[in-house]
């Protein structure tokens, strides 16, 4: 199933046509339960990775001897759907909370290392064919595949993630490595994706109001700050939550390729390539819900239905980034090949 975006409350370049200077485009994934394949663009999905090549390791010394089984993750989920989908009493039984407590329960594995080589985990996989915004890949690259350490216990203040990004010629691959190493345990259930199919769709977005000229952000404030009091003022319910340019106009939650990257919980920060100096351009950002904030404007028509109480409804792919945010993932322009750099809104 497609999922579309409906359209945005406002037309903004109506009310600030300085923004069409400004416009441009990212494709939200729109993640969703399912089975892909190989040959898909997916989260959690299979990774189209050769047999005769390393899996992605974690070589960074941090504690990873304690932690919760994937299995275990993944068997606790299923156990909530399976019990929030019942037409009669939904929500687990008194028998299924007892499974789910034991499933909760963290393990030690015996003789780690806190320098052992801990397998990452695929995280997504994308095709240039599915996902208009994806940038060219170095020497004709196709396919861009994620992966990520399942602790958070990286860089100075051992709190930071920790990434690796490969990109590929997918008609080069043969044997596909058809059992990839998984680590026993992981810090957190957010680390482990489910799989999702992917239904991209390119949508038309405005940059982060803090880094549009000065003029035209003192603008957009007081148009929202007039928009806040006269919600306030209003005895309609209905006006009660007003519209906003971060929320509703400029940049859309979820997963998406491309576009601009939100500064919603730290200022903005310069994201220049550390070996080329050139300002990077967001590749890919990794949410931990699909629509959130504001009016909630951005919910696809075909998930109206859904609800933040539904199970899974905001969250499919059950990944968390950081306490319930974003990953912005940044990427060199003229040499993808160059370091990546990332933010945690």
């Amino acid at each position: 199933m497609t999922r579309t975006t409906p359209a945005r409350p406002l037309d903004v370049e109506a009310l600030f046509p300085e923004l069409a200077a400004f416009r441009g485009t990212t494709t939200r994934l729109h993640p969703r339960p399912g089975r892909p394949d190989l040959s898909a663009s997916s989260v959690g999905g299979p990774m189209l990775w050769p047999a005769d090549e390393p899996w992605p390791v974690c070589g960074e010394a941090h504690s990873r001897g304690h932690g919760r089984r994937p299995a275990d993750i993944r068997r606790c989920r299923q156990v909530l759907a399976s019990a929030w989908a019942r037409e009669e009493a939904p929500g687990p039984t008194d028998e299924e909370l007892k499974l789910l407590d034991e499933l909760r329960r963290e393990h030690r594995v015996p003789g780690a290392s806190d320098s052992d080589p801990l397998p990452m985990i695929g995280l997504a996989q994308l095709y240039r064919r599915d996902v208009p915004d994806l940038p060219a890949g170095p020497a004709d690259c196709d396919l861009l595949q994620v992966f990520w350490c399942p602790f958070d216990a990286h860089g100075p203040g051992r709190y930071d993630l920790a990434l690796h990004l490969r990109w590929r010629r997918s008609w080069e691959v043969g044997d596909v490595l058809t059992a990839p190493p998984q680590p026993l345990v992981v810090g957190s259930d957010g680390f482990v994706p489910e799989p999702c199919v992917l239904h991209p769709e390119q949508v038309v977005t405005y940059p982060f109001a803090g880094l549009l000229p000065e003029e035209l952000h003192a603008r957009i404030g007081a148009w929202e700050e007039a928009l806040e009091e006269e919600a306030e003022q209003s005895a309609d319910e209905s006006a009660a939550e007003s519209i906003g340019y971060q929320y509703d106009l400029s940049i859309p939650p979820g997963w998406r390729v491309g576009g601009f990257a939100s500064w919603h919980v730290t200022d903005p920060c310069p994201m220049d390539c550390l070996t080329c100096a050139a300002p990077m351009h967001l590749l890919l950002t990794i949410d931990s819900s699909e629509w959130d904030g504001g009016s909630g404007s951005w919910k696809p028509l075909e998930d109206r239905h859904r609800h933040r109480t539904t199970h899974r409804g905001a969250s499919p792919t059950e990944v968390t980034v950081g306490r319930w945010g974003e990953l912005n993932v940044f990427a060199c322009p003229h040499q993808p090949e160059h370091p990546h750099r990332w933010s945690i809104q």
